[in-house]
């Protein structure tokens, strides 16, 4: 079953502009989001806007850098698993040699 919750949104501009939004969650998470709001003495409405303001700031650069990747991708740049998976155990065997090492390097 899914629930819809009404909530006004606030950005933290100058001119204080809002707009009322409608949407559906599904019921557990409207009840996680129940508790958050009682836990924290915050409105639903408010954690869920904190929760889409977060998403739209960080979304458009993951899909950036899919992007990013897919045009590398399309133009040859990549790397065979198996050499990334030799880089990667390369780095990692150097940090912990490293970590025994203080002041030295490998």
């Amino acid at each position: 079953m899914h629930y819809i919750v009404h909530m006004k949104t606030q950005q933290p501009v100058a001119s204080d502009s809002s707009a009322t939004m409608t949407l559906r969650v599904h019921e557990k998470t409207k009840a996680k989001l129940e508790v958050l709001a009682q836990k924290t003495r915050r409105t639903k409405s408010f954690l869920a806007n904190e929760a889409i303001v977060d998403y739209v700031e960080r979304e458009p650069a993951v899909i950036e850098g899919i992007q990013r990747g897919l045009a590398d991708m399309e133009a040859g740049r990549v790397t065979p698993h198996k050499e990334a998976m030799r880089r990667i155990r390369t780095i990692i065997e150097s940090a912990k040699w490293a970590m025994t090492q203080p002041g030295e390097s490998p």
